[in-house]
Order: C-alpha cells, then structure tokens, then sequence
C-alpha cells in the first residue's frame, strides 16, 4: 500500500484512485471526501465493496484522518490488571476465563492489585487498564474496593476500569440502581469505563456469541448513563467471527447516534478476533478471525463512518500484530493502543504479538510509517510529542 506523504499527495493519491473504482462505489466515496455523513445503505456500498477498490477506500480514509487529527499517532503507557480469572458467563470467543474450581484459577488479593499498581507507575504508566472475570458469589462492593485499593496505592493513577458487563452484575449485587452505582464508582476513583463486552451490538449475534451477557440494550444503557455522569468510555467492536458487513456498519451507526446523544466515547476500537483456542472457531461456528483485507476495511469504515463524531480510531497491535496495525494505520487509524503491560486475554486466545510493547518499540513503528510519535493520557490529552528523529529529545 503506497503511503502519501502529504495533504497534496493524500489528494492526488486519491484522485488517482477514485476513477478506477466502481461508479457506485466512487460516489460515495467522493461523498465522504466532501464531509457529507454516510447512509446506512451508503455504508454497505463500502463495506462490500471489491477487493479492487479497497486501496481507494483506504486512500480516502487516510486522507480525512489527516484532515482530522494530522499526522500525530498517539499512544498511552499503561498496565493491565486482570484481577481474576474465574467467570460463569461462558462466551464462546474467550480462553481467558475459567471455574472456581480450576488449577489455574486465580483472584487477586488487593496487596497484590495495588503492587502493581505501583510497579506501573514505577515503568513510567500513567494509567492501569482493570478488567476480569464474573466470579459467583462476589462481595457486592468488590469492584469499589479494587478503585479504594488503586488509588490509595497511586493516587493519581487513572482508572481505565470495568466494562458494561461488570458494571451490570455489580448493579445486581448490590440491588442499586445503574446511575446510583456508577455515581458510587466514580465518587471512589473511576475515572473511564471500557467499552468491550460490546462485541457485536445485534442480539441474534450475541446469543450465539454468548448467551448470558449483556444485552445490546443493556450495553447502550450503560454506556449512556456512564456519559450523563461524566464517565467517559471506549467503543469497540469484535470482527472476523460470524458478524457480516451489515452488522458492521449497524454497529458503526449506533455508536455514532449514541455519541450525538452525549459526547462520551474517547474513541473507537475494532478488536480482531483471535481465533485459536476459542470454542467458537473450534466448534466450526467462526471463521478463523478476519482476513487483512477485512482489518483494512473495518479500520477505513470506522474513520469515514464516525467522521465528526468519534476522531480517535485505535489499532489493536497485540491482535494485529506489528505490520498490520502499520498497515491500519495507514488506512484511518491514528492511535496505538497502550503498552499493556501484563496482556492476557488475546495473548490466551491464541494472539502472538506479545504482552508487552516497550515505549521506543512504538515510537520506532511510528516513525516507520512517516508519522509522529506522541504520548497521550486516557483521555487524549497530549502527554509529549516526539519528533521524527529518534535521538532528538520530546518538542
């Protein structure tokens, strides 16, 4: 895929590009070059367009990033915390999780929970990604005690923590209501809440996905609700399983109406499935995760789709791995992810691209692909931005 240099070169790229699609498909795109929102069923013109004009479809993505965010791409130095391992959910995509009773099942006491909290911020993290499983029998204010524990133990470090799912059980632990619960949370230091557990927002898919885990409604709700309280959350989306382009775009369209509604997605993630050692692909109910050209299209969809709405699109780079998240970024992206710092949920389903990416690993790949490195905190407040050269210090 050939990178343009420039805004100028962006645009004679692109005009070399348009003409040699399909004339539907070059309407649109012309379309979303001028700023115009996309359909639906503009959408699924470019979600099932030709492999052909997928380099077009990318050119035109790359372009209107460039026009959005410029050519900065932002990364955050953090650490996850994967507080335990035992759940009874029981989603078909997940090697991370186990029983209560299993070998290698394991919860974290808070001693540990807040060493690493403060090893993190000794490797220089600025934030501690905390998510785990579903345990039954759970203390009904245990998540508000992982926040006491974090933030006694680093009182500035953020708290990227929980999903809409782990938000929904605690509701129904402690008998609260949802804004009542969340209000708890944030008053004992959370400061954004994950946007997984969404995999794909269509029911149909989630109940073959996993039956007993939040509903689409349920999701929207939570995240709404977190938004009207200040929360910020994530978007993401899980693609290359058994979704097909159409949900793709449905998903695009109701994070997008959701984001006109309150402002709270930081920004959206698509997240590849890692195939595997999931029971999922290994009962022949998936694919085995998405093809390179389909992590090209969802990154691009995500940029025209979500344009004006939600700027930030991140690669997933420990899904992706190292030149495909290049290559997705030259296709709409213009965020790195985090460092992760102890990753195991992909890592377990099978992904190999390691747990760990070491900050001057980032800004090398970076630089590799004409764009500058810079750090930024969970919120995409700029941190430092480096320059192009590798031996010049943070401008």
């Amino acid at each position: 895929m050939k990178i343009a240099a420039n805004v100028q070169e962006s645009q004679e790229r692109v005009a070399h590009l348009l003409p040699q699609t399909t004339p539907e498909v070059a309407r649109v795109l012309e379309r979303a070059m001028a700023g115009h929102e996309l359909s639906r069923d503009e959408g699924l013109v470019l979600a099932t367009l030709p492999s052909e004009d997928v380099e077009a479809l990318a050119a035109v993505a790359d372009h209107l990033r460039r026009e959005i965010v410029g050519d900065v791409i932002t990364y955050v130095v953090n650490r996850n915390i994967n507080f335990t391992n035992v759940c009874f959910i029981g989603c078909a995509f997940c090697s991370f999780s186990t029983s209560a009773r299993a070998s290698d099942a394991y919860n974290l006491p808070f001693e540990e929970i807040a060493q690493r909290t403060i090893e993190a911020r000794e490797m220089g993290a600025t934030e501690v990604c905390v998510q785990g499983g579903l345990p039954r029998g759970l203390d009904p204010f245990y998540y508000r005690d992982i926040l006491r524990t974090i933030k006694k133990a680093v009182p500035d470090m953020h708290a990227h923590a929980f999903s809409p799912m782990e938000m929904t059980y605690g509701t129904e632990l402690t008998g609260m209501t949802l804004h009542d619960y969340l209000q708890m949370l944030k008053d004992n230091g959370l400061d954004t809440l994950p946007g997984t557990a969404a995999e794909v927002l269509d029911d149909d898919v989630r109940h073959m996905l996993s039956r007993k885990k939040v509903t689409v409604k349920q999701w929207t709700n939570v995240v709404r609700t977190a938004h009207q309280l200040d929360i910020p959350t994530t978007s993401t989306m899980m693609y290359g399983h058994l979704e097909t382009p159409e949900h793709w775009i449905n998903q695009f369209i109701l994070l997008r109406d959701i984001q006109k509604e309150t402002g709270g997605f930081t920004e959206f993630v698509p997240l590849g499935f890692v195939h595997a050692n999931t029971g999922l692909f290994q009962v022949g109910m998936a694919r085995p995760g998405p093809t390179e050209e389909e992590s090209i299209k969802v990154h691009a969809l995500a940029r025209i789709m979500l344009r004006g709405w939600i700027d930030s699109v991140q690669v997933s780079w420990v899904k992706l791995g190292r030149q495909l998240s290049q290559r997705c970024l030259q296709a709409g992206a213009n965020d790195y992810g985090g460092t992760l710092i102890n990753e195991n949920i992909s890592r377990l389903a099978g992904a190999t691209a390691g747990q760990y990416m070491p900050v001057d690993e980032f800004q090398e790949l970076i630089r590799q692909i004409g764009r500058v490195p810079a750090e930024r905190t969970t919120t995409y407040s700029i941190r430092q931005v480096f320059d192009m050269a590798a031996d010049t210090a943070p401008v």
